[in-house]
């Protein structure tokens, strides 16, 4: 064993490394992209990696290799569990041979996500075991636990991390590379009878997954991970909130929620605490020695009220007198990240029956520092993003039409911000398209515009074209292809021409597919040349039908950046035009005049082909502002 200094996500996949995972697919989403990653940097030459095109293909994959008897992995966040939901749904009732584990990271907050998903209950509805781990160090070796049970049971396994499991930093035990786990797949075996699903199949395996998830509660009642930890005779005896009041409290947690009570715990007189390792199946025989004696006690999870409501349950089915506060009872926030010191504050309150919000040091009773607010930066398209000139130019084409433009999800989204406001909707990746056709049916007046990335295209967006050819909508799709996966760290995707492995094909071009579709009208243009652009806008949305245009024109995270632009003091004059209307984060308004920060410019020139007195212009043309 040595110690590396891990990020959650890298800890989880080091863990798969060493429990011997023969394949890992996914596809990119944060917060769970480093976990293959990281696999791909580290893994030897018997591991395959793959972004595949989607969660769906990405779960089939993976169920494929575990049918063949190999260990695999795949990975995604939260909402991508939705787009793989349709094999995961059946696979519960095929299962695997081989042990597969299906990570999916979790985003209270929601820091970078549409919704606030929670991935147990998804466990719960397709009736798999769930591991929720409370660390990096937990998270390495939950992961091999998690192999190990899938295989005993011979059914894919949840791993769910939260963000700031996955994200926070820790100092790591992990096994050498002599201490790994070396796992040879033993092969397919053809039998219909187990791996071809029929309404019959279905039925028996049904009732053989409700006898595992019996045995399974029992398993994990030994569960190290699940766990009673319970207050030392010196410090129950210390306790002065129990000497204040005889009530006898207990506090139930789980994830990284159990590490903010343990820190929380530091600082406050100890109570009992029941660590939940495995939300499904629940440990339902250590909840009951846990809550034994109890008459209260408080839950933290995130994000919802699970661990709550099975001990609510427990305490019915044995009438049990114990209280059960948490998020349904509003002693905890119901949304959200919980955190350390609103953990801390929540036991504080729940020990001292008191709901004061102010927090104070409970063993000196003074105030901490007040800090001061942090400065609200809003997302914001970087500068020299194409995506700008791309609804720039839409927007500029499209002035005085009724119209709706349909957004997606990617970096793009933030095309719905001031000045550009251009993303009318976003619901889901590839849902432009269909919400553009429905707004059509009903508003055949309406200018419908559905915008989708390059890798969205390929993702989720091709069954819309599909329908929108096949059903004779009246649509135009912008495809904003700038090369790369860019919202989620640029990672490769069928059009880029690379594989994760490192392997250089053949780029799957997004024109020839769209006009293999039925498209007759696909135009491509750079948007960075703004007149091109407006003209290409115009003359293609007038046509009826689907029709296409691809704006093309690489991320500046992955191209070169070009000399950068500035000022003429003399020809501005203040109009602010380029603000106003680009709102460019390069461009600063200073003394009634406009500058640009040099190391944000990347010379994209389109405020310069804005500016109506040509006071912008490459640096090399002029003086600086400066």
């Amino acid at each position: 064993m040595h110690k590396e200094f891990l990020m959650g996500n890298e800890a989880i996949a080091l863990g798969a490394i060493a429990a011997g995972v023969n394949l890992v697919s996914g596809y990119p989403g944060t917060p769970s992209t480093e976990v293959l990653e990281t696999i791909a940097k580290r893994r030897s030459d018997n591991i395959y990696v793959e972004w595949s095109v989607n969660e769906k293909a990405a779960m089939e994959v993976a169920a494929g290799a575990a049918y063949s008897g190999a260990r695999s992995m795949v990975t995604m966040k939260q909402v991508g569990l939705n787009v793989a939901s349709d094999p995961l749904m059946s696979l519960e009732y095929i299962g695997v041979k081989g042990g597969m584990v299906v990570l999916v990271a979790d985003d209270p907050g929601p820091v970078s996500s549409q919704t606030e998903q929670d991935t147990r209950h998804f466990a719960a509805f397709s009736k798999l075991p769930c591991f929720d781990p409370s660390s990096a160090q937990e998270a390495y070796e939950m992961v091999q636990e998690a192999f190990a049970y899938s295989e005993k049971y011979g059914t894919p396994v949840f791993l769910r991390p939260t963000t700031r499991v996955c994200h926070g930093y820790a100092s790591v035990s992990v096994k050498d590379a002599d201490e790994y786990t070396s796992h040879t797949p033993d092969g397919f075996v053809k039998d219909s009878a187990r791996w071809v699903i029929f309404p019959r199949l279905s039925y028996q395996n049904h009732i053989k997954i409700e006898e595992r998830n019996e045995k399974l509660s029992e398993d994990f009642f030994a569960y190290k991970r699940n766990q009673i930890v319970r207050p030392s005779v010196s410090d129950a005896g210390s306790d002065t909130a129990a000497d204040e009041n005889p009530v006898r409290k207990g506090i139930a947690a789980g994830g990284v929620s159990f590490t903010y009570v343990l820190e929380s715990l530091k600082s406050i007189d100890s109570i009992p605490i029941l660590k939940i390792a495995t939300p499904h199946p629940f440990p339902e025989k250590l909840a009951l020695e846990f809550l034994e004696g109890l008459d209260a006690v408080l839950c933290f999870e995130e994000l919802d009220p699970v661990i709550e409501k099975e001990l609510t349950y427990i305490c019915g089915k044995y009438h049990l007198p114990v209280k059960i506060y948490g998020k349904l009872s509003h002693h905890v926030k119901n949304a959200g990240e919980n955190s350390r010191d609103s953990v801390f504050r929540d036991i504080r309150r729940f020990l001292k029956d008191t709901y004061d919000n102010t927090r104070s040091n409970p063993k000196t009773g003074n105030s901490p520092d007040i800090l001061p607010n942090l400065p609200v930066r809003p997302p914001i398209l970087c500068a020299g993003c194409p995506h700008r000139a791309s609804f720039y130019a839409v927007k500029t084409a499209m002035q005085g039409e009724k119209t709706i433009f349909c957004g997606d999800i990617g970096c793009y989204t933030l095309g719905n911000a001031m000045p550009l406001d251009m993303v009318d909707t976003c619901l889901c990746m590839g849902a432009g398209l269909g919400i553009a056709q429905g707004v059509g049916r009903i508003e055949p007046d309406t200018h419908c515009f559905a915008f989708v990335g390059d890798s969205t295209f390929f993702a989720s967006a091709v069954t819309g074209v599909i329908n929108a050819v096949y059903n004779q909508s009246d649509l135009t799709l912008i495809i904003l292809d700038n090369s790369t996966t860019a919202m989620t760290g640029h990672q490769p995707h069928p059009g880029t021409g690379q594989t994760m492995m490192g392997k250089i094909v053949d780029k799957i071009d997004i024109e020839a597919v769209l006009k293999g579709i039925g498209l007759d009208i696909v135009e491509t243009v750079d948007p960075l040349e703004h007149k091109t652009a407006v003209s290409c806008v115009k003359r293609v949305s007038n046509e009826p039908g689907v029709k296409a245009i691809i704006f093309k024109s690489p991320c500046i995270a992955v191209a070169e950046p070009k000399e950068s632009m500035h000022v003429l003091p003399d020809k501005c004059i203040g109009c602010k035009k380029c603000i106003r209307e680009l709102g460019c984060p390069a461009l600063i308004a200073l003394k009634g005049k406009i500058s640009i920060d040099p190391s944000l410019c990347t010379g994209c020139t389109l405020c310069h082909q804005l500016c109506p007195t040509d006071a912008i212009v490459n640096r090399k043309a002029g003086d600086s502002n400066e």
